[in-house]
């Protein structure tokens, strides 16, 4: 069963029946396009929520069970006059004007306007309240025509407008989010476009990767979408499948193409070309594609949909690259032939960057690495320590609306609102009173809130909002600080210390997401370790293997999450980068960091193993089988990698801090990866073990054979595993 679906037998069939591949592959792309057209949008939600009920949750829901909603959510419309004051008539005027328009949106988008508007204390600065209809999901899909109504007016006679609250600014994210994310496929593809060129020397090879790719895309779009619709995803999942899939999909391609152009060029016959590639670098494609679902699939234990967004349309997304790559990319190359070299560009690309087999840098690293196999070791990994240390220091968080860049208006709307008034309103603590409000225990318990939070800094005055009733109502206490904020989240913690009631808000929220995030990262890390281990031990049959690979994997991500740590908290050259300096890291990002490194660093890992492997399973000789493996597959790892440095850096040159920090994690840990680990360390370490690489205990005989590289016969005397 499994023989007839290894990668070797796709490829066979599918190089054997091209055309039928060819069309069933273009017919799942139309129906992925109209199913991403279709169903897409409608799954996608910036709301955060919990799979588990931590405190916030529970009083959401108990404010849900007496108001209908969960949310309350208050939009803010800013006003500024040059006219005067608002006790002026003509400021006056435009303003209960606006209120007007604002009201007659109608209850089901805006269910209060304030009236009068709320006036600074020089005049000149007016706010009108807005009290949006339903939860606050209803919010944001209402908030276009709310900010459509008020900026209408930015601009004429004298008026200036802004629109500021969880909504309006969620909606300037999101369109920040969608240029970003142009921004990063125009830079990636292009620069990734331009390394293939230079790998190849040939336009038609170098735009079969980005084929793949864009398909694998597509179809994981429409995949998300359909699996979207047993509950929201995040709206950033989008941005993962794009980041990924470039990254996944160009890499597999250019792993299998550059073997068929291997064997071509020995003179191998082309349907016998394609499937000795399909025994050997789909194979190695294969499992290392599974290693990333595997390091993955870690993420979807974590109760927040962030995570569950994230991991699942990254999963999608490799897998559809391995589909693509063992079935779509064999068919194509049976159709082209050797046409697959047409399109040469032979002239641009240096001599140097054409060879396809040994020599070269390469060869020099790893015949220097094999003679001083203990200085490289130490030399690597002690710099790679060194690396590492900042992360010590790490602050995790939420970067705030400081971090949104300052042309986004609702950012503008904020921080006159916050220089003005008071920001309290735009992300109050939420506390369910159950039962009347009224009764002599409620009236109690609200009194002694009160007084607990008097003179508090952060906290203002608690106070009922409208719509109490003998059912119960909710008790809003101002949190006069970004919801994202330490001063935010530690003034409820302190609000949580007062009262047995469960505390909600947004601030609340931010509090148990960052709590939940600290508790589960060593877990994923363990989770994905085991199966990662567990993976290399049977692809390898070596218990030293995957040892080896989870201590350089960890050595490569630590000096990733220290570099990320020095230039994105510590601000060290966020300059030279273009990027912003801020307090804190994202706490979803060094969980997810982690999984999706420890996937990728296993791609290039397995890939070079692989043919390491394939050589010593011929020669019998460890030095000779590494020096092999280098020479002939470093330039094509250091491609590999470009490419993904490329994709993630179009990523990382967004205006969002959280692209900025994953965009520059990633491309920095894939950069020392694949050069200074795969290149150096790892080379160095396989030296030193000699034929132990290889071992695997006599109580692990059992398992079963599974070869990455396919069948490759040994010299004789050659041992297929020390053991």
């Amino acid at each position: 069963m499994f023989s007839s679906l290894s990668p070797k037998a796709l490829a066979r069939s599918s190089a054997a029946h091209p055309r039928r591949v060819i069309g069933l592959w273009i017919g799942a792309f139309i129906v992925a396009m109209f199913v991403i057209a279709t169903l897409l949008s409608g799954v996608l939600s910036p709301q955060q929520s919990f799979v588990n009920t931590p405190e916030s949750q529970r009083a959401a829901n108990q404010i849900e069970a007496i108001t209908g909603s969960a949310d309350s959510t208050v939009e803010q419309v800013v006003l500024q006059t040059a006219n005067g004051t608002f006790a002026d008539a003509g400021p006056r005027a435009q303003a209960d004007t606006l209120t007007a328009e604002l009201q007659a949106l109608g209850p089901a988008v805006v269910a209060r306007v304030t009236s009068p508007p709320l006036i600074s204390k020089d005049g000149a600065t007016a706010v009108v309240p807005i009290t949006m209809a339903g939860s606050l999901n209803d919010a944001r899909d209402n908030i276009g025509k709310v900010l459509d109504t008020a900026l209408a007016k930015n601009g004429t006679d004298g008026l200036t407008v802004h629109v500021t609250g969880l909504a309006s600014i969620d909606n300037g994210v999101n369109k920040v989010a969608e240029q970003d994310l142009k921004t990063g496929e125009t830079f990636g593809i292009l620069l990734a476009l331009i390394i293939l060129l230079l790998v190849f020397g040939a336009v038609v090879s170098a735009l079969l990767p980005i084929i793949l790719a864009v398909v694998a895309i597509v179809v994981a779009l429409a995949l998300t979408a359909l699996v979207g619709q047993l509950g929201d995803l995040s709206f950033f999942v989008t941005n993962m499948i794009t980041m990924m899939g470039l990254a996944v999909g160009i890499d597999y391609a250019l792993f299998i193409v550059s073997r068929y152009r291997e064997e071509r060029a020995e003179g191998i016959e082309r349907l016998a070309a394609i499937e000795r590639a399909g025994d050997t670098s789909s194979r190695a494609v294969f499992f290392s594609g599974l290693t990333v679902v595997v390091a993955l699939a870690g993420l979807l234990i974590v109760p927040m949909s962030v995570f569950v967004s994230l991991a699942v349309g990254a999963i999608l997304v490799v897998l559809a690259a391995i589909a693509a790559a063992l079935t779509l990319l064999p068919a194509l190359l049976s159709v082209l032939g050797d046409r697959i070299d047409a399109g040469r560009v032979s002239r641009l690309v240096p001599k140097r960057l054409r060879r396809e087999g040994g020599g070269g840098f390469w060869s020099r690293v790893a015949g220097w690495v094999m003679r001083r196999p203990v200085a490289s070791l130490i030399v690597s990994a002690g710099l790679l320590i060194v690396l590492s240390i900042p992360y010590w220091g790490i602050n995790t968080g939420a970067s705030g609306v400081d971090s949104l860049p300052p042309s986004l208006q609702a950012r503008q709307g904020y921080d006159i609102l916050q220089k003005e008034f008071s920001v309290g309103n735009v992300a109050p603590a939420r506390i369910p009173i159950t039962g009347d409000p009224s009764s002599a225990a409620n009236t109690a318990e609200i009194a002694r809130i009160t007084s607990a939070v008097a003179g508090d800094p952060v906290l203002g005055i608690p106070a009922l909002e409208a719509g109490a009733s003998a059912k119960g109502g909710v008790l809003s206490i101002p949190v006069n600080a970004d919801s994202t904020s330490s001063d935010a989240t530690g003034a409820v913690g302190r609000l949580r210390a007062v009262t047995e009631l469960p505390v909600g808000g947004a601030a609340a929220q931010n509090l148990d997401y960052f709590d939940i995030a600290d508790r589960y990262l060593p877990i994923v890390v363990a989770i994905v370790l085991t199966l990662s281990f567990l993976i290399l031990l049977l692809a390898f049959r070596s218990i030293v293997v995957p040892l080896v690979a989870i201590v350089l994997n960890l050595l490569s991500v630590g000096a990733a999450f220290g570099l990320m740590t020095l230039v994105s908290q510590n601000g060290v050259g966020a300059d030279i980068f273009g990027f912003q300096q801020v307090d804190t890291v994202e706490a979803w990002i060094p969980i997810f960091l982690f999984a999706v490194l420890f996937g990728l660093s296993m791609d290039y890992h397995v890939f070079l193993l692989s043919r390491i492997r394939e050589r010593y399973l011929k020669t019998g000789s460890n030095v000779e089988s590494i020096t092999y493996g280098i020479s002939s597959s470093g330039r094509l790892i250091t491609g590999a990698a470009l490419i993904m440095v490329a994709v993630f850096g179009g990523f990382a040159a967004g205006q969002l801090v959280m692209f900025q920090q994953m965009g520059f994690g990633l491309g920095v840990a894939v950069l020392l990866d694949a050069t200074l680990v795969r290149g150096v360390l790892l080379p160095a370490t396989m030296r030193l073990l000699g034929d132990w690489n290889w071992h695997l205990p006599k109580s692990l005989d059992w398992l079963p054979h599974v070869s990455i590289e396919g069948p490759a016969p040994a010299a004789e005397g050659a041992p297929a595993a020390a053991s």
